[in-house]
């Protein structure tokens, strides 16, 4: 039996499969092209256990009807890790909010019309997004848990990027749960969501390393081309991450234990700022020395930490140790230079 993990080329779903691979599983990857696909399976070393259907479009509700059609028979697991990340755009609701919706609601569908009696569990990539309000972002009094939900209507959250794409990605986890209410005499399927706060760490392939990162890699990226000797940071964050390393191997362990059933699994590692990042860079980068920012208050705590998640709950259910701000930025910067010939 097989591994469904839409949209294979993701930061995060390069490292599902990766993952997969390595336990021995047999993947089906959903991807937009013909061309991603012979290019994952270059990079995956032309693994015969891994092979790819074309779903061009998510945001169409029946995207994955003729893959469930082909294949449900050898579908077991659904990893739903298709979902747009990026806040550029004054199109919400046509760029963000319909997507998200629409792909979940497409691959629950296609389960339900096709999978009903074979697939056994679904893992649904959501964010801590869906989990926070995010008009209370910098408010370090605020403390989430994975019993909160983003308080965002469909109209109120068309105001900017960040607040639209929060909301995507409640509307389309919101989904997922009343679905399987609704559903649950139809479908045999167990769900878990993975809800992850700001994804740092390298790209699974060097090649990958473009001028522009993922929205959260991002971060980094500009402080690491940031102003000599600035004490101006730009851009400015304070907020929580974990490293896409510990998510991909969430992925799994939704799936794979029974006490993952019915379950947000909050990831989060702690806080961090864009100070932090900088002061990481400066001393474990000595070629970086005099030539990157150094911010207001080096090497001192965050005066004005943003909000947080208690996701203990979580990290006992997952049972496994998470890496830390230091090694996720290292292994970050470290593959960037690398790619830009300064290491």
């Amino acid at each position: 039996m097989a591994v469904l993990v839409t949209g294979a080329t993701g930061f995060i779903a390069q490292y599902v499969v990766d993952y997969l691979l390595k336990e021995k599983y047999q993947i089906i990857g959903t991807v937009r092209s013909q061309e991603k696909a012979e290019k994952l399976h270059r990079q995956f070393g032309n693994d015969p256990r891994l092979s790819f259907e074309i779903v061009e479009d998510i945001s169409s509700l029946n995207a994955f009807d003729q893959l469930f059609e082909k294949r449900a028979n050898e579908i077991q697991i659904v990893l739903h890790t298709a979902s747009p990340v990026h806040f550029d755009t004054k199109e919400y609701e046509k760029d963000l909010l319909i997507p998200a919706l629409h792909g979940t609601q497409g691959i629950l569908n296609s389960i339900k019309k096709y999978g009903a009696h074979t697939v056994e569990r679904v893992v649904i990539t959501s964010s801590f997004a869906a989990i926070l309000d995010v008009s209370r972002f910098s408010d370090g009094k605020a403390v989430y848990t994975e019993k909160d939900w983003n308080p965002a209507t469909w109209e109120g959250c068309q105001t900017d990027g960040m607040n639209a794409y929060c909301a995507s990605k409640k509307f389309a986890e919101e989904y997922a749960w009343k679905f399987l209410e609704e559903n649950k005499d139809l479908v045999k399927f167990k769900l878990s969501t993975v809800n992850p706060t700001f994804v740092f760490g390298p790209q699974k392939f060097e090649e990958d390393v473009k001028g522009h990162l993922n929205t959260s890699n991002e971060i980094i990226n500009a402080l690491l081309h940031s102003q000599p000797g600035s004490t101006k940071l730009e851009p400015d964050y304070h907020a929580e991450y974990v490293d896409v390393r510990d998510v991909a191997k969430a992925h799994l362990v939704a799936f794979q234990k029974e006490e993952t059933a019915g379950q947000r699994l909050g990831l989060n590692n702690g806080p961090f700022s864009s100070q932090a990042v900088v002061d990481i860079l400066n001393s474990k980068f000595p070629q970086l020395k005099g030539k990157i920012a150094v911010g207001p208050h080096p090497g001192q705590p965050d005066p004005t930490p943003g909000c947080s998640f208690d996701n203990s709950h979580s990290k006992k259910i997952l049972g496994f140790p998470f890496i830390s701000l230091e090694q996720a930025v290292y292994d970050t910067v470290a593959q960037i230079l690398k790619k830009e010939g300064k290491m």
